[in-house]
């Protein structure tokens, strides 16, 4: 059964996947870029590309200066330099419904395939909140400092935090080995942060275990060679600030930035979208091309 819907889930990402446009930009999704370390230049270049669909008011205005961009950018913006044209317009909001209709099919499909198993999870876990604080240079970094550990050779060893803190985009992956469906994914995932991770310094993963002892974690760990680090086994339960992040079954993917503010989550709510679509919600802030090319610094 589960093969079966593992099967149904991966072909409904591969459909969405292959039909799916880059879509103009917004100004949350502008400040984002420009926050995770995109030059106004690089910003520039994919508005070219991707136009904006927004208007800009006073307070997007200052949501946009904060995040980085220049007065040049913003004037650029107010202007209508990079919206849509007029004769395309009919045709991009044709494709924007087409995408939300197909995101509310794959989201439909998945909860109904999953729901006994997310039920099942939930029951073992509890359910817990989803908390998107603001504030401090890099709340995440804070908040497991001192507490990390990676897979070495097969050994965990402790890591040095401070190049946590020094991150833009943060994963906080919610996982366990005794998880058919986080088994299937970690793979996936591994793959992906080999992939990106080079030209994305800004980005790294945090697992956070939910295996039901140390000796599980590390297995999982080596098994299955996880390249990020983890939050020490130990000290799991008591970083209630952190696990109000995870949704209410596994595995669960969360990307957050350096405020711990929530950019993209395997769940909306309690509808369940998936680490996968976190995945491609990356891909479209690295630009589209699942990170192929470094991002400009400012």
């Amino acid at each position: 059964m589960r093969t079966l819907i593992c099967a149904v889930l991966l072909a409904l990402v591969a459909s969405y996947t292959a039909t799916a446009k880059p879509a103009p930009l917004t100004v949350k999704e502008v400040s984002l870029m420009l926050r995770s370390g995109y030059s106004v230049a690089a910003v520039e270049a994919e508005l070219a590309k991707r136009h904006f669909i927004e208007t800009v008011d006073a307070t997007s205005e200052k949501a946009l200066l904060t995040a980085g961009a220049t007065p040049a950018l913003v004037a650029g913006l107010r202007s209508g330099a990079y919206s849509i044209p007029p004769e395309k317009v009919a045709a991009v909001q044709a494709e924007i419904d087409a995408q939300a209709k197909r995101k509310a099919l794959q989201a439909e499909e998945a909860l109904k395939l999953n729901s006994l198993y997310q039920a099942k999870v939930a029951q073992e876990r509890g359910s817990a909140g989803l908390t998107t604080t603001p504030n401090g240079d890099n709340k995440i970094a804070a908040l497991v400092k001192g507490d990390l550990v990676s897979s070495k050779n097969g050994v965990l060893q402790a890591v040095n935090d401070q190049a946590l803190a020094q991150k833009k985009l943060i994963g906080l992956y919610f996982s366990a080995n005794w998880c058919p469906g986080c088994r299937k994914f970690t793979p996936e995932l591994v793959e992906y942060y080999n992939r990106i991770v080079a030209a994305h310094p800004e980005f790294e993963i945090v697992f956070v275990s939910s295996d039901r002892s140390a000796a599980a974690m590390e297995k999982y760990m080596t098994e299955s060679r996880m390249p990020w680090p983890a939050v020490k086994y130990e000290k799991i339960a008591e970083k209630e600030e952190l696990n109000q992040y995870a949704g209410s079954g596994i595995p669960c993917l969360v990307l957050v930035d350096a405020s711990g503010t929530v950019v993209s989550d395997s769940y909306a709510g309690k509808n369940y979208r998936g680490p996968s679509q976190v995945l491609r919600d990356l891909d479209q802030l690295f630009g589209g091309a699942a990170a192929r090319a470094p991002v400009a610094q400012r």
